[in-house]
């Protein structure tokens, strides 16, 4: 069912990873007189290899499922206009997550993207007194720019660098000031850096984000008293096993403004492409402790179309 494709022998195809919850994977192989000429020019070569264009994180952009990465979305490659649309959801001990979204790739250097994200706080709600099963609800946009280098082909040591912006727009404002949040909505903004080593079928990702965000914004951002910006660490390290199945894991630091506990972000994920346009992600993932609740780990599962 897994087909390996590195030997090693220069004369196989090029492939590349992915994340995940959700990685990149490879093409198809090609011919040894193909591969360089691709190398060498890939502004000629309009379709990215598959999986690429990465998954899609929590807040809509490609990337992790948890973690920003510096991958646009989309198929295109040098030309054209791609698009990526996702549905999430993360079932836990105390809570439900569900999110949807769609981001566009231009060119493979500028991404946009937006996600709506509800969380269902089923009987904690009560417990807090918000009510049973309230829905928190948010609206995340992102904008994504390419710097420099690129994934797959240049410098094999160079990573490509993405420059990010996401603006969160918290619709439960009553709840986040009631928890001692200062705002309801707020902006990320995140520098990334990710490569995938080919002759190690191995990709890494590591990230910057300044933010306020609490739990992502769906306890609104930054708190009475303490509404400082704070940069926070995220990374990712997948391997790929074949041109369409690879496993990973993420880490993503987290900011405790409202004091209430908050953890540090965990996942060990596998996505596979049973088609060149569509993924599937699922990852276990330990999101700690959730407005004092604790232990909140379960199943992150994810489906992906990209064209």
């Amino acid at each position: 069912m897994i087909k390996t494709i590195w030997p090693p022998a220069p004369a196989v195809a090029t492939m590349a990873l992915a994340l995940t919850p959700a990685p990149l994977a490879a093409q198809d192989a090609t011919s040894t007189a193909e591969e360089p000429a691709r190398a060498e020019g890939f502004a000629d070569y309009n379709a990215k290899l598959l999986l690429t264009n990465a998954v899609s994180a929590i807040d809509g952009a490609s990337g992790g499922g948890i973690s920003n990465w510096a991958t646009i979305a989309g198929r295109q490659e040098s030309r054209g206009i791609g698009v990526q649309a996702h549905v999430t959801a993360i079932l836990l001990p105390d809570y439900f997550y569900q999110s949807h979204g769609v981001a566009l790739g231009i060119a493979d250097r500028v991404e946009l993207s937006y996600a709506r994200q509800n969380f269902d706080t089923q009987d904690v709600g009560a417990a807090l007194g918000i009510g049973q099963g309230y829905v928190l609800n948010q609206d995340a946009f992102g904008a994504k720019v390419r710097l420099l280098s690129d994934l797959v082909y240049g410098d094999p040591l160079v990573p490509q660098v993405s420059l990010g912006v996401q603006y969160k727009r918290n619709l439960d404002g009553t709840v986040a000031a009631a928890v001692g949040a200062a705002e309801d909505d707020g902006i990320d903004v995140t520098l990334s850096a990710t490569k995938l080593f080919l002759s190690h079928s191995l990709l890494v990702n590591a990230a910057a984000r300044l933010t306020k965000a609490n739990q992502n914004g769906l306890l609104g951002f930054g708190s009475v008293a303490d509404d400082d910006y704070s940069l926070q660490f995220e990374g990712a390290v997948a391997y790929q096993f074949s041109r369409r199945f690879v496993i990973g894991g993420e880490f993503r630091s987290k900011p405790d403004n409202l004091g209430l506990g908050e953890d540090d972000w965990f996942d060990l994920f596998a996505a596979y492409a049973p088609t060149d346009n569509i993924t599937l992600t699922a990852a276990y993932a330990d999101l700690g402790s959730i407005a004092t609740f604790t232990g909140q780990r379960g199943a992150f599962l994810q489906a992906q179309v990209a064209f």
